[in-house]
């Protein structure tokens, strides 16, 4: 069932039962193991590293400007997405959990300069 208004009222725990529903409706769990899943984040973020590969730093910035690459950049960040969220469901890492650790250690690691 999909939600009227793109974005709104959604969840991690929603995407991941959505994803995790959309698998087993197809038969496809048994291929979802940590090695299959990280094979295939990477193949998805390549897609997405494709899509800027030659652009300037300019051009880059400018990359949703253009609704086909818009398109295909928002296409890309999904899959990158629906990976890592099923990685993480299959491996029991809470996803924004991990996240919020991950940024303390890296403020404790890289302390940002005390002003002058």
């Amino acid at each position: 069932m999909k939600d009227p208004e793109p974005g709104r009222g959604l969840d991690v725990a929603t995407l991941q039962r959505r994803l995790a529903e959309f698998a087993a409706a197809r038969g496809w769990q048994q291929y979802h193991t940590p090695k299959n899943l990280v094979s295939a984040l990477s193949v998805e973020a390549s897609e997405l590293v494709e899509i800027f590969q030659w652009l300037t730093p300019e051009q880059s910035a400018r990359v949703m400007s253009d609704p086909e690459t818009a398109h295909r950049v928002t296409d890309e960040v999904a899959d990158v997405l629906a990976y890592l969220l099923q990685l993480c469901e299959v491996l029991g890492i809470d996803p924004l959990s991990a996240l919020d650790a991950k940024i303390d250690r890296n403020e404790r690691r890289f302390p940002a300069p005390e002003e002058p």
